[in-house]
């Protein structure tokens, strides 16, 4: 296990790896302030997909690339919304995708494959089978990265699902620090889909 998570990096520059780690801790943050509804969720997550950016950019991976450009601008469209206040109240609360909001969200999902293929197309990359797999994990991070920044909580049945399938996907590229991170972002998701269904039905309870 130890063997899996090192060698891997036995051929790569300490700033390369620093900068690997910056965005470990930076991504794991990022997931946990969003579980505790904390708008700390967007400047730490624009610090780790600014640099994730230019790693995959280095890896050739453009499925990756163009999914944290948009994480960070979706950060900022996030982290404005989030702190509208209406006095000292909170003006976005935690709620359920309604129909409008659900075909916004798959048509979403299809044109994000359509473009991170179309990207790879543009650039004349073979697509292997786990480039297939970025794209289709582009597809589930988009949505759900538009869903987050409303507040909606089926934000997190997509990242956990994204997030089951990256594990093997970042193992299998010997990526074992971003394989690990995941791991944590699935616990952590899981978590917090728990802390806001309980938050929601709260709401219901004080509103019925």
């Amino acid at each position: 296990m130890i063997d899996f998570f090192f060698d891997a990096y036995k051929d790569t520059s300490w700033t390369h790896i620093a900068l690997e780690f910056v965005v470990f801790v930076f991504g794991i943050l990022s997931v946990w302030y969003a579980g505790k509804q904390n708008i700390w969720v967007y400047p730490t997550g624009l610090i780790a997909t600014v640099i994730a950016v230019y790693l995959l950019f280095l890896a050739s991976y453009l499925g990756e690339v163009v999914l944290n450009a948009y994480y960070s601008i979706m950060s900022i469209y996030g982290w404005y919304n989030w702190s509208k206040l209406s006095g000292d109240q909170e003006v976005l609360k935690i709620s359920r995708t309604n129909n409008r909001e659900k075909k916004i969200g798959l048509l979403i999902f299809v044109v994000t494959i359509l473009i991170v293929y179309g990207v790879y197309r543009v650039f004349d990359y073979e697509i292997r089978t786990e480039n297939y797999i970025d794209i289709l994990t582009s597809g589930i991070f988009f949505t759900g990265m538009y869903y987050m920044a409303l507040k909606k909580i089926e934000n997190w049945t997509l990242w956990i699902i994204g997030d089951i399938i990256s594990i093997p996907l970042y193992a299998y590229r010997g990526l074992g620090m971003l394989s690990l991170q995941f791991v944590i972002f699935t616990a952590l998701a899981i978590k917090a889909y728990i802390q806001w269904h309980r938050e929601l039905e709260n709401e219901k309870l004080k509103t019925s």
